[in-house]
């Protein structure tokens, strides 16, 4: 990664559509696992993905995120990519002049319902390289916060039969896989205006439909209704094991991604409350594995609707 000025022009100089021309540079916020810049010149406006970091401790495969923004954009959600630079570790993709959403956004009138809208325009496009199973992942980040020694939250693997009881039970009424972002916070919701673009693509792979439903309601704290209203707008009508299963899926998600957080306190130096952010998620998916509702969601899940 550059560390100055004059590294990060010369890096910019190695993007064919960047060279030769004046161009402004502007850092965009939002990026933990990379630095994105805004960069524009007389040829268009442009965001430079700069990757860093340790793809390998983090599950990242470049070339596979190169090859599903191309099928999100494809697919009409996903910016447009103009150019993939393996080395030095850049990803090209056009500028989208929208606003980004954070959670409050979801309050007002018909956010849910677009956001449903955008999902099922990307899961009804091309397939993406490469599947995306929030269990197996799980199991690879322990495996790596266990052989690197990196800290965890106190009681995490109590919760490790619930997490596979909710695996088993996802596994009665599985669904067909369908090409999923997988990381849908607020933040990768840009809207312009017409259109709701989904960004970032890095943990994207073929998955359930209703871990990216999940996924979406934890990260950007729907209540339920939202959820409802969610999982209504996706399928079209109120379905009782559709929802539980985005419920479920939505702890698979918290107790995954926690364990993301604790490898990036460890090992990540960037400037970032790592550990907070997992804990956050970790103790979302303990109050939802030990809650009330949890088992009525394992029947429901796996019952008729």
């Amino acid at each position: 990664m550059p560390t100055g000025e004059a590294a990060l022009e010369a890096l910019l100089d190695r993007v064919p559509v960047l060279q030769g021309l004046p161009r402004t540079v502007r850092e965009l916020s939002g990026g933990l696992t990379n630095l994105n810049l805004r960069v524009t010149n007389d040829r268009g406006d442009f965001v430079v993905r700069c990757f860093r970091g340790d793809p390998d401790l983090l599950g990242i495969d470049r070339d596979a995120e190169h090859h599903n923004t191309r099928a999100a954009a494809e697919a009409g959600v996903g910016a447009p990519v103009v150019d993939y630079l393996p080395e030095p570790g850049l990803l090209v993709i056009g500028y989208i002049d929208g606003v980004t959403y954070d959670n409050d956004t979801f309050a007002k009138a018909g956010v849910v319902e677009r956001a449903a809208l955008a999902c099922r325009t990307l899961h009804e496009g091309p397939r993406f390289r490469g599947d995306f199973d929030m269990f197996r992942r799980q199991e690879g980040y322990v495996r790596t916060v266990r052989d690197n020694g990196f800290p965890l939250f106190a009681g995490y693997a109590e919760h490790d039969d619930a997490f596979h009881r909710v695996e088993r039970a996802l596994a009665v009424r599985a669904d067909p896989t369908v090409p999923c972002n997988n990381d849908l916070l607020a933040g990768n919701f840009v809207d312009d205006g017409d259109k709701l673009w989904l960004i970032d693509y890095e943990y994207s792979g073929n998955n359930d439909a209703c871990f990216e439903l999940g996924n979406t309601s934890t990260e950007c704290d729907l209540d339920d209704d939202q959820v409802d209203a969610l999982v209504t707008a996706y399928y079209g009508q109120p379905l009782r094991s559709r929802l539980a299963r985005v419920r479920l899926q939505a702890l698979v998600s918290a107790y995954g991604w926690a364990l993301w957080g604790a490898i990036q306190s460890a090992a990540s130096e960037i400037d970032f409350d790592f550990d907070g952010w997992g804990r956050e998620r970790f103790e979302k998916a303990a109050r939802g594995f030990t809650s009330a509702r949890f088992e009525r969601l394992l029947e429901e899940v796996a019952g008729a609707d």
